[in-house]
């Protein structure tokens, strides 16, 4: 009896899947709670894409990266090891270590996004109501509005001036500076907003931040608060009224990312959703050797909203960048960018839903991510009968499971809930489309798009190890 049972154990480690606590699988943790801590610093600093883009930068030049336009406008040529990155528009940027093969026999590519769900200013925000200035917003992707009421909020972002200068906004983050506030209803007069749906007890129309209450001007001045913010915001930056109209003004959550539980083990900070990828791809690439083919990051703007515009993931930014490589390498023709990008493999660097203890109902256990599990494989995305989705060849989610394997690396599989729950997309399919091979792979959390999100430092370890791997070949 005692063989069989040991017969059935054996059997059953080499058949069955085990999912580990990724903690059981970091031999030093203090490396992991170091790699946290540097993290969180990135994160307080990176609230908007263009701030992100800046982090990104600073990291990218003090380990050796160069800008692809300065190599350009030098007539140089790019060889093997060469470090380079390139902006768009100050608001997505690629990085690239230079292979050993040429950029045209393809690329190994990790690629995340830097916007995060948020509230953007109105190009006529600023009213006087009731002794109170306020400005009007419009909320940016997925939010759930009623989460944003009566938090503390930050602004940060740039102001085109009338004479076209540029001039950058921040306020709220330092502990001697004010914070913004949206109001809610107080319960004994919600009776009416109680009836309502949560999607609908705050709309849109409601994001009204409140930014002043002391009046200035004499008798005959009209909206003297109002009247107030302008002249505080003209001796601080210079600004007038109509400087609104070119801007990009967001307000994000105030406040640093925290460590949660007795134990330290979590973090909670506004923008996750995707800085955590975007953290993990950028610590892999600065750390790699020089690999077989040429590794890339992507840092792109827009996927909250779809991925549309000259900044979005939809744009031909990386396949320019890709092409103005090939041409610094060797002669230069379309059908070269074609057979590169067709040869490319890329980890659609994203995050993904880890399962709530407090919500399980909308989850299916089998096929969730657990907090604390690893980093999370997402062979498809879309909604429902897998709408909008990119579907990931098995071959290629094979090759992506051995490097895993190989480099002991805690890793899960997931869905995005059950299936008739909802879902959700990335920019997996748009990489895809032009013919890369391409899987969604990521760091899970809890309470996604909220102004307060939670990961695990064990997953945040793990998905940046993962991607190094998957980068350093």
């Amino acid at each position: 009896m005692t063989e069989e049972k040991s017969e059935f154990k054996i059997l059953e480690k080499e058949l069955k899947k085990e999912f580990k606590n990724a903690w059981d699988n970091i031999e030093n943790r203090e490396e992991a709670f170091d790699f946290a801590d540097e993290y969180k610093k990135f994160l307080d600093n990176s609230k908007t894409e263009r701030l992100c883009v800046e982090e990104i930068i600073e990291y990218a030049e003090n380990n050796g990266y160069v800008n692809l336009d300065d190599l350009i406008k030098d007539g140089k040529k790019l060889e093997t090891g060469d470090k380079v990155y390139a902006i768009n528009r100050g608001k997505s940027v690629v990085m690239a270590l230079i292979g050993k093969e040429n950029v045209s026999k393809g690329l190994n590519i990790v690629g995340s996004h830097i916007d995060s769900p948020r509230l953007d200013l109105k190009p006529n925000p600023l009213y006087e109501d009731s002794n109170l200035a306020l400005m009007k917003t419009h909320y940016y992707g997925g939010i759930r509005k009623y989460q944003w009421a009566t938090i503390p909020l930050a602004i940060h972002g740039v102001v085109i001036t009338k004479d076209n200068k540029i001039v950058k906004v921040s306020y709220g983050e330092n502990e001697n500076e004010p914070v913004f506030y949206i109001s809610d209803l107080l319960p004994h007069l919600a009776k009416d907003q109680a009836k309502k749906t949560l999607a609908e007890g705050i709309n849109g129309e409601n994001l009204n931040i409140i930014v002043g209450s002391i009046p200035y001007g004499d008798k005959d001045t009209k909206e003297k608060v109002k009247l107030n913010v302008l002249r505080i915001l003209n001796e601080k930056y210079n600004l007038i009224e109509e400087d609104f109209l070119s801007a990009e003004i967001e307000i994000v959550p105030a406040g640093k990312a925290r460590d949660i539980g007795f134990d330290r083990g979590l973090i909670g900070g506004y923008g996750h959703d995707d800085r955590v990828c975007t953290f993990a791809a950028l610590k892999g690439i600065l750390e790699i050797e020089v690999p077989t083919k040429t590794a890339m990051t992507v840092f792109t703007d827009k996927e909250e909203v779809g991925s549309q515009g000259n900044t979005g993931a939809q744009s031909k930014f990386v396949e320019n960048v890709v092409s103005e490589m090939i041409n610094l390498q060797e002669d230069f023709n379309q059908l070269k960018v074609r057979r590169a990008i067709t040869n490319t493999q890329v980890l659609s660097a994203d995050v993904g839903a880890g399962l709530d203890p407090t919500f399980p109902e909308v989850s299916e256990k089998l096929n969730s991510a657990f907090i604390g599990n690893g980093v999370q494989l997402v062979k498809y995305t879309g909604a429902r009968g897998k709408g909008g989705c990119n579907d990931a060849n098995a071959e290629f989610v094979g090759e992506v499971r051995k490097i895993f394997n190989d480099n002991n690396i805690t890793w899960q599989a997931g869905e995005l809930g059950k299936i008739d729950q909802g879902g959700g997309g990335t920019i997996a399919y748009l990489l895809a489309n032009d013919g890369a091979e391409v899987v969604d792979c990521g760091t899970p959390v809890l309470s996604m798009h909220s102004p307060f999100e939670l990961i695990s430092k064990a997953d945040l370890f793990m998905t940046y190890r993962a991607y190094k791997a998957f980068m350093n070949r």
